[in-house]
């Protein structure tokens, strides 16, 4: 893959044309198949897993998605709850042989070290009778390896905890997304009890030490337990966050995640061998193919697999949250990646990935060529079948402007790719923004949290007597007087990013009048472009007061039209003319709907007659360029069809009295 796969999305910079999505119903795929349509099913079903992690690939590689005779000849038909087992992990237990970091090399000596040393002073009886502060020496080894050693042995505990819990609940996807999200806040939580028990079993012996010993004892227990306490906190922080953003991104991006990796699938799938057409031939029954994607973790690449069939029939209400997380990887804070072949026999191939509109051009020129018969100037159907299944095509047909005639041109073919590219583009900006907005409200609940463990410490230790809470209370009045309407602003702030969140990055909004587009957003403020590419920071704040028009959403948005013609005109010119206008859209359907309404707003002077054409988009208005051409095209039509039929307007006559000049 390419070189950029890994680099973290940068903030858009870019002029508002960019980072446009896909407008209304025109632009989309058709609403996805409900699991009773029967042409996305599966004809057979692998035993192997749905989602494929393949460390290493073959060089001679030739396609992302491949129909070899030994995978289709693993087939099981009653594979169960298909709408939810998107994929299922295969090799859940492989290590990543990657050498020992020096960290854990760090780790693992001085771990022996101290077994060492425990060893000794257990067994020599000079060692074994000398006393640290009135502490064995054995003792204090026990608690310095439970310390600096307790992270280390509690990770093995992990690593087979979480390989037991994969092994038993592999297809229930909750379990294994918080088991994976949380490793790291159990052990901690493991490492704070091992301490705290064998402080308290070696240590806090009330009857054998002296009062200084004792206080210090007691100091030692109680901050333990204060870390135990605050590990705790951290936990339920970790849980509460991992909830709030897998249903966050469940409800606000499943939809558009489903429809981008489907839009990917295809380039991807065009841009390889004919392989419906090779497996026909060789007498094999096709099916929905599969999309191909590799994941970064770390320094490690691993290239996973999502099957088609399973994507297009989940539903946004079953989906789970291992699940969502995996469509997430699969889209990513990146670009598109492609393969595309780079000779006619396809013995050299290249992985290439599509930063820009020039490059997004490029590909769906080699697309086309790829596709398209030899010298010919468009796509036909049957040039598709011979890649994707007839129900894949049907779906894929609607989303390319004219493919309703049978034929898809090039540069039609190349609108639609350039426009699957700025949808993906923007939806990675909302995904990175979303991870960012869930990265600020964690540090701040952070830093809450580590307050709060604080306090319960110095209360632990009778620190915080009744006199000094009464004072502190005192202070915190003052203090929430001066920053209550900090705070009052950050939980607002919050309210709107993930409760309401009423635009995404791309969307086209209209705020107190504005027409403004979404470029960044925080947890606190929002960045918008203007139409001359002007930046505004509104403060989520006081967004969340106004009302705020969001075209993106909008379904396929309505128009008028005012013009004026002369009082005199014939009535059954004025239902020619309504007929005209009627044919012109059934004319274009990939434009407008069928349906108008033409009326009399008013009668002006008794000579002129203001009417109001009203029309419907097959579009929002997110695209604002292409609506206002839409728009003028229609002009230019309603200017031809009235002088056609020599309706005008012209003022009345005048009377006009000529006065002699001495």
């Amino acid at each position: 893959m390419s070189d950029r796969e890994t680099a973290k999305l940068e903030p858009l910079s870019i002029p508002p044309p960019e980072i446009y999505k896909l407008p209304g119903s025109a632009h989309k795929p058709p609403k996805v198949p409900s699991p009773s349509t029967e042409g996305l099913v599966r004809r057979r079903s692998l035993k192997v897993s749905l989602l494929q992690v393949q460390l290493k690939t073959s060089p001679s590689n030739k396609s992302n998605r491949s129909i070899n005779s030994a995978a289709m000849s693993r087939v099981d038909e009653d594979e169960t709850d298909e709408n939810e087992e998107i994929y299922k992990q295969v090799k859940l237990h492989q290590v990543k042989r990657s050498g020992i970091r020096p960290l854990a090399m760090l780790e693992l000596l001085l771990f022996v070290a101290t077994l060492c040393t425990l060893a000794v002073s257990l067994t020599y009886d000079t060692v074994k009778k000398h006393h640290i502060k009135g502490l064995e020496v054995w003792k204090w080894c026990v608690l310095v390896m439970v310390t600096l050693s307790g992270m280390f042995v509690t990770n093995w505990f992990m690593h087979l905890a979480v390989f037991i819990i994969e092994r038993n609940y592999l297809l229930r996807k909750k379990v294994l997304y918080f088991v994976h999200s949380m490793k790291k806040n159990v052990q901690v939580f493991i490492w704070f009890s091992l301490i705290l028990v064998a402080w308290v079993l070696l240590f806090d012996d009330d009857d054998k030490h002296s009062r200084k010993t004792k206080r210090f004892l007691h100091f030692i227990t109680w901050t333990i337990v204060s870390l135990l306490i605050g590990s705790i906190l951290f936990l339920a922080k970790t849980y509460a966050l991992k909830v709030l953003a897998s249903k966050f991104n469940v409800r606000n991006f499943f939809e558009r995640i489903q429809e981008s990796i489907f839009h990917q699938y295809v380039l991807q799938t065009l841009s390889g061998p004919p392989l419906i057409e090779e497996a026909e031939r060789v007498g094999r029954e096709p099916s929905t193919g599969h999309l191909s994607f590799t994941s970064t973790s770390g320094t490690v690449k691993e290239k996973k697999v999502l099957d088609m069939g399973k994507v297009h029939k989940m539903k946004q209400e079953k989906v789970s949250a291992w699940t969502m997380r995996v469509l997430i990887e699969a889209v990513g804070a990146s670009t598109i990646s492609n393969t595309l072949d780079e000779s006619i026999n396809r013995k050299k191939r290249a992985d290439k990935e599509i930063t820009c509109e020039m490059e997004a051009v490029a590909v769906a020129y080699d697309i086309f060529n790829n596709v398209a018969q030899p010298n010919s100037s468009y796509i036909e159907e049957d040039d598709l079948l011979r890649f994707m299944i007839k129900e894949e095509v049907d779906l894929v047909t609607p989303l390319i402007e004219g493919a309703e005639t049978g034929k898809i041109t090039r540069n039609a073919f190349t609108e639609w790719v350039i426009k699957v590219y700025t949808s993906r583009k923007a939806l990675g900006h909302a995904l990175n923004d979303t991870k960012t907005a869930v990265k600020q409200v964690e540090n701040l609940i952070t830093g809450v949290l580590s307050v709060v463990t604080f306090i319960i410490w110095l209360i632990l230790l009778d620190v915080l007597t009744t006199k000094f809470l009464v004072v502190f209370s005192a202070k915190f009045v003052g203090f929430a007087f001066l920053f209550g309407s900090t705070c009052k602003n950050i939980f607002e702030s919050f309210v709107f990013v993930f409760v309401i969140h009423p635009y995404d990055v791309g969307d086209r909004c209209v705020v107190d009048g504005v027409m403004l587009l979404v470029e960044q957003i925080d947890l606190l403020t929002t960045v918008f472009l203007k139409i001359d590419n002007e930046k505004v920071f509104y403060p989520n704040a006081t967004l969340i007061s106004k009302p705020i028009s969001n075209f993106y959403r909008s379904p396929d948005m309505g128009d008028s039209i005012l013009f004026s013609i002369a009082f005199s005109t014939p009535t059954a010119k004025i239902a020619t003319l309504k007929d005209k206008i009627s044919e012109y859209l059934v004319q274009n359907p990939q434009n407008w709907y069928p349906d108008l309404m033409l009326f009399v707003k008013e009668i002006e002077n008794v000579n002129k007659l203001n009417l109001n054409l009203v029309v419907t988009h097959t579009m929002n208005f997110q695209i604002f360029v292409e609506k206002n051409l839409r728009r003028t095209e229609l002009v230019i039509a309603l200017k031809r069809i009235l002088e056609d039929l020599e309706i005008d307007y012209t003022l009345l006559p005048q009377d006009v009295r000529l006065t002699g000049h001495k």
